[in-house]
């Protein structure tokens, strides 16, 4: 059993057995999660990508001790602070939200939030980009890192998140730093010379999930000290998928499975690697002891580990594994770095 912890959509519609406006099976969202826990997941972080869904998220991440939430607007829901009427009050209503899920221990980043051009027709970029810069401020008042989404917009996601995390991180540097001018100076130089010290300010960093991009945009990303990219079925599709996959160092990466969506499916090249695999059946004939075919879940964030590992030729999983729960800990469970924790991390430099 090797620990993880995801980060998952658990509000669509699926787990409630509904498939493009019908019911299909009863709401099984227990099963679901059983079947995490007996694979070993040791935690999942449930996403918001609107304001109804950041509260259906808090609500779920309230039934159990191993569940916690995001708060956040989906780039491609980001014009649902236009339609409010009152951007700004959706704005507030967003952070009262988050603050009542910080207080319960329960809210741990925000997001989902970034930029989607390959459906703009959901909404278009300008609306996007004004709206992933503002949910900066929500991270920076709720002192969170960021659960962030990139497609098709490598250029104009950098330059933002740029601009941002740098402020984000000096803000804090101001804010916590003593009022001597010698000081101050040779902290900052420190500052801007050590990635330790800004992975320090947990508000500047985040992970960029379920990363498709090219092997330029995977360094663009990795040029930003303290963001980490996540990979899921939907990174491991193609043989390019898996060079790219090959070049995020492990201490920068998070798996996942993005589930329902993203599932590793036959024609995918990763296929090869994986090894574990569960009973499915087709959703019209709904068992609780199967997985439903073509509904990923969360259970599967094994493959994606087997798929990761093969590509990059990693033999000892269980240490991999180790590592990007280490990795996840960082940045949304900082916590729980102690002594312990990095005793598990004992000869990861071998897994490279």
């Amino acid at each position: 059993m090797l620990p993880n912890a995801l980060i998952q959509p658990l509000t669509d519609g699926m787990f409630k057995g509904i498939y493009h406006g019908k019911q299909c099976h009863v709401a099984d969202i227990a099963a679901v999660l059983s079947r995490a826990w007996s694979a070993g997941v040791d935690r999942i972080i449930v996403t918001g990508g609107s304001l109804e869904e950041s509260k259906e998220a808090l609500s779920i991440a309230e039934t159990d001790g191993r569940l916690f939430c995001t708060v956040g607007v989906h780039p491609t829901r980001c014009g649902e602070f236009e339609d409010s009427g009152d951007p700004d009050k959706h704005f507030l209503d967003l952070m009262s939200l988050a603050k009542k899920g910080v207080a319960k221990g329960k809210v741990v980043a925000i997001g989902e939030c970034g930029l989607d051009y390959d459906r703009l027709h959901f909404c278009p970029s300008e609306i996007q980009k004004k709206y992933f810069e503002k949910q900066f401020e929500l991270a920076y008042a709720m002192k969170l890192p960021m659960f962030l989404h990139m497609r098709a917009a490598a250029e104009d996601f950098c330059d933002i998140l740029g601009r941002n995390m740098d402020r984000l991180a000096f803000e804090s540097f101001e804010n916590f730093t003593p009022n001597c001018p010698a000081f101050r100076i040779t902290l900052m130089r420190n500052f801007e010379q050590s990635p330790g010290l800004r992975a320090t300010n947990v508000f500047g960093s985040g992970v960029t999930h379920s990363f498709t991009g090219s092997a330029e945009d995977r360094d663009k990303l990795l040029s930003f000290s303290n963001l980490y990219i996540g990979v899921n079925g939907c990174s491991l599709k193609t043989a390019e998928n898996l060079e790219v996959v090959k070049g995020i160092p492990l201490e920068r990466l998070m798996i996942e499975t993005d589930s329902p969506y993203c599932e590793i499916k036959n024609t995918h090249a990763g296929i090869n690697f994986v090894k574990s695999l569960w009973p499915s059946k087709k959703k019209e004939k709904y068992e609780q002891e199967c997985i439903v075919k073509g509904r990923n879940e969360p259970c599967l964030v094994r493959q994606v580990l087997e798929v990761v590992a093969g590509c990059k030729g990693v033999g000892d999983i269980e240490q991999l594994s180790k590592t990007v729960y280490h990795n996840t800990c960082r940045v949304f469970f900082p916590q729980d770095l102690d002594s312990a924790a990095d005793a598990l991390l004992s000869g990861s430099h071998d897994a490279k």
